[in-house]
């Protein structure tokens, strides 16, 4: 094992590189110490005589999933990796994006560790890949031959449904030709993936490369979604919001969008406010401070919903009290420019009062949408890269 340091003070363990091989295949683990063996046994009955491997696992397990690749790597007749992450920065998706970064191959295939994504299905998805010159390959459950059976309960086949169905109608282009955008078990050329333009959250990272870095030609292959051999899904209800907010920052990539996205959260910022104001005027204070006060309300309820919505990839740049002072700044002087504004309107260019309502109520939401993404959330300069998480890298076999 050598050591080298990526980090000043610090020093970081890795892992002599496996010669490259045919397919690398990447597995992101969190406590799957119960299927690991049972894992890389179905790997060695399906791979190896059919096409040249490695696995690689990227482990954010806070059991004892680690030594337990360890242990069953040692009858593998192929190189097993393990990259253990001591902080589990975008969760199983940043656990993928780590493993595309290391994998050394031509191709890699991405699969759950939890054996309900067959490993006989791996050298299809290559072969698959050459013949259509594609540089993704996606297991479909949702095309002829394939089979969601693995799914537990019909809460959860609606869940699966739905979240298709939502990610197909928010990304028509860019999912155009895969029918299973939520599928977890895919094949990508490395030559066809930037992993530095990723920003996973959750584990949803087949989305995330579709949207951010979606190679040209896209095929799919049939595949039958298998019981989970041992432990508990990992689909909870915090996933599901974690999914949710991976969707809208998405979404919101495009400065259009993200427009749009900021004028509707500004709409829902009027229920707070009002209901403020409200509660302010029955406790008897006059109604203008009550006004002032009842808009910082408003003002909170925005802040808090694009940070989480539209700017999360940009958080990092201020400290959140700055971020949160300059915003509350530029609202209120939103609502100061906009009487001057409106009787400039009314008095130069002789408007009516709604008209010039109106205007001076367009010209504010554009002034500080672009003051709000040039002053508070600052685009990361070029050359600039965020702080890598610490990990250790592992050669198990």
């Amino acid at each position: 094992m050598s050591q080298e340091s990526t980090v000043p003070g610090e020093v970081v363990e890795t892992a002599e590189i496996p010669e490259p091989g045919a397919v690398t295949i990447v597995v992101p683990t969190f406590n799957e110490s119960a299927n690991v063996r049972q894992l890389l046994h179905q790997i060695t009955e399906a791979v190896p005589a059919r096409l040249p491997c490695e696995v690689l696992f990227v482990d954010d397990s806070t059991d004892d999933t680690p030594e337990v690749i360890q242990k069953a790597a040692q009858d593998c007749p192929f190189p097993v990796t393990v990259l253990h992450r001591q902080e589990p920065v975008g969760g199983l998706g940043g656990a993928v994006v780590e493993g595309l970064k290391a994998a050394t191959s031509d191709w890699i295939v991405v699969m759950d560790g939890d054996c309900q994504h067959p490993p006989s299905l791996v050298p299809d998805l290559v072969a698959t890949g050459e013949r259509a010159n594609a540089g993704l390959v996606v297991a479909s459950r949702y095309i002829k031959g394939g089979s969601r059976a693995g799914l537990a309960g019909s809460y959860r086949v609606a869940v699966s449904r739905g979240a298709t169905w939502l990610t197909k109608a928010l990304f028509p282009r860019r999912l155009h030709g895969i029918s299973d955008p939520m599928s977890g078990f895919f094949a990508i050329r490395r030559s066809a993936v930037t992993a530095e333009v990723l920003q996973p959250l959750g584990y949803k990272i087949l989305l995330e490369l579709a949207v951010r870095s979606r190679p040209r030609r896209v095929t799919e292959v049939p595949f039958v979604f298998q019981d989970r051999f041992a432990g508990e899904s990992k689909s909870t209800a915090q996933e599901g919001l974690r999914f949710l907010r991976h969707l809208a920052g998405l979404r919101a990539a495009s400065p259009v969008a993200r427009m749009v996205g900021f004028g509707l959260i500004g709409l829902t910022g009027f229920l707070p406010n009002l209901l403020g104001l409200w509660a302010l005027t029955a406790v008897g204070m006059h109604y203008v401070p009550a006004e002032v006060l009842a808009n910082q309300l408003g003002v909170a309820w925005n802040f808090l919903l694009i940070e989480h919505l539209l700017f999360r990839e940009r958080r990092r740049h201020r400290r959140w009290w700055d971020r949160a002072g300059r915003f509350a700044l530029l609202a209120n002087v939103d609502l100061v420019l906009r009487i001057p504004l409106i009787a400039l309107f009314v008095h130069q260019l002789h408007l009516g009062v709604l008209s010039a309502t109106a205007l001076a109520l367009v010209t504010t939401f554009v002034l500080r949408f672009v003051a709000t993404e040039a002053l508070v959330y600052l685009p990361r300069r070029a050359g600039e890269q965020p702080a890598r998480d610490g990990r250790t890298a592992r050669r198990a076999a």
